[in-house]
């Protein structure tokens, strides 16, 4: 064989060879593709989860803030009892009827009951969240360390977003419980 019949024999590919390789990046390609469009239908939005986690913050900052006290602040005797049976008007779970909103005047106000959640759709100052959020609230009494858990609170604000959610605890504990205004 020749020199130049070789050469014609080795130049190019063969129909088959380019048919093969376009099929296997063709697949290649679509597999990629596909994993990709899964990974972004299934993940949330980061905006969603900033947004989400900013209002979980604010609304656990806000409950941690108010007063723990064992009095309610119209009480004459708010700061002076040593503990809840030295009050004419004791402080407990739930919103006084005479309450001005929200901030709550004490940590209690944000629930009406120990262990039972209580939905927030607004910020302290009435403004709705936007994307519909809504911020559950629990508040437990929960012995911390050497303290009873009549003095200590766990705190937890639930905020969901697109499938997923945003849980935060925290804490609050009687530290200064005649600190009224």
């Amino acid at each position: 064989m020749s020199i130049s019949q070789h050469r014609r024999r080795e130049r190019g590919v063969t129909l088959i060879e380019l048919v093969l390789f376009i099929v296997i990046v063709g697949l290649a390609s679509a597999a990629i593709l596909g994993v990709m469009s899964l990974t972004t239908q299934h993940s949330a939005d980061p905006q969603l989860r900033k947004q989400a986690l900013a209002i979980a913050e604010g609304m656990l900052e806000e409950i941690q803030l108010a007063r723990f006290t064992y009095c309610d602040p119209q009480d004459p005797a708010a700061e002076t009892a040593t503990s809840p049976a030295g009050c004419a008007i004791p402080e407990g779970p739930g919103e006084e009827a005479n309450g001005a909103g929200r901030p709550f005047d004490n940590v209690n106000d944000y629930v009406s009951a120990y262990g039972t959640a209580k939905e927030y759709t607004t910020d302290a100052q009435g403004n709705a969240w936007t994307q519909n959020y809504t911020a559950s609230v629990t508040i437990t009494e929960q012995a911390l360390n050497n303290l009873p858990a009549t003095e200590s609170l766990h705190i937890q604000v639930v905020v969901p977003y697109a499938d997923q959610k945003i849980v935060l605890d925290g804490y609050r504990v009687r530290y200064a419980p005649n600190s009224i205004p």
